[in-house]
């Protein structure tokens, strides 16, 4: 990896039907949130699934973990820190951590790789990936 990365803040509320039986979050939102957050992320610095598109790629997810430390209710104010982590290899990963004031919530990653027009996997970093890269002063 190299040490370089990018960071976004993502203010959310928990909104009613986001909490389940229990009244606090159902666990399959918080993958909702840092897909929220990862928006936010490639709007802040130029790199949505728009301009990937535009460039002729896909960016499927193909992994995702979250551990959940403390829960959230409804109408909680949070927010998402969101983390790019340069990588070398052909695939963009996210590092997300969630607070409610100090409190640490839950932690999370996702790893998306490139597909071409025809849905193949791309093992080299497209183009459009390595000039924001260089934008960025990731390379």
């Amino acid at each position: 990896m190299l040490e370089k990365s990018l960071h976004t803040l993502t203010k959310l509320k928990v909104r009613f039907q986001e909490c389940d039986s229990l009244q606090i979050v159902w666990h399959g939102n918080y993958l909702k949130y840092f897909e929220e957050a990862r928006e936010d992320f490639g709007r802040e610095h130029g790199i949505s699934y728009l301009d990937a598109q535009a460039a002729g790629y896909y960016t499927p997810i193909v992994k995702s973990c979250c551990e959940h430390k403390l829960p959230l209710k409804y109408s909680d104010a949070f927010r998402v820190e969101t983390t790019f982590r340069n990588s070398e290899a052909a695939k963009m990963i996210f590092g997300y951590k969630i607070f409610k004031g100090k409190d640490l919530i839950c932690t999370g990653e996702t790893i998306q790789v490139f597909l071409d027009e025809n849905r193949k996997l791309v093992l080299n970093n497209p183009p459009f990936f390595l000039a924001w890269k260089k934008k960025m002063n990731l390379l």
